[in-house]
């Protein structure tokens, strides 16, 4: 199964329109207890997410896990920093990627993968507001382009 295909339980909308995605790697999430119970039912929140390198190992902060139902003293706090599961050679290119000005890791999807869940994140360059604007006009152009298309098909 190729990388970011799985069952989808979380997207992160925001970041292809804040980001310009250069690079997507898939990675093991490290979970506790009843996380990936509450994350399997889909009560996982990418947004405002980040990702981050230290000492040599990548951290996802911001993640917003609910806690599950019936996990009661069981959970734990749903913003907590979790551990991304990359290869070192990985590792270590994304550690020469983020050195360079206005790189991020962001993360873009939370799926299911044969049993295990599964973060695709994305190295992706801070666009600008003109950029922004840009895409937006190209994508509103798409748009009308296809509905003119599918308006003359119906003739």
């Amino acid at each position: 199964m190729p990388k970011g295909m799985g069952k989808a339980l979380a997207q992160n909308k925001k970041a292809n329109h804040d980001y310009a995605i250069e690079e997507t790697f898939e990675a093991g999430i490290v979970l506790q207890g009843t996380e990936i119970k509450s994350i399997r039912n889909g009560r996982v929140n990418l947004k405002d997410s980040y990702a981050r390198i230290e000492r040599g190992e990548v951290f996802l902060l911001n993640m917003h896990v609910s806690p599950y139902e019936q996990g009661n003293r069981y959970n734990h706090d749903p913003l907590r920093t979790r551990k991304l599961l990359l290869k070192k050679r990985e590792i270590a290119k994304l550690i020469g990627a983020t050195k360079e000005e206005g790189y991020a890791l962001v993360p873009l999807k939370m799926y299911v993968k044969n049993g295990y869940a599964k973060v695709l994140i994305g190295l992706g360059k801070g666009k600008k507001k003109y950029d922004k604007r840009e895409d937006l006009k190209k994508k509103e152009a798409k748009r009308d382009i296809e509905r003119a298309f599918r308006e003359r098909q119906k003739m």
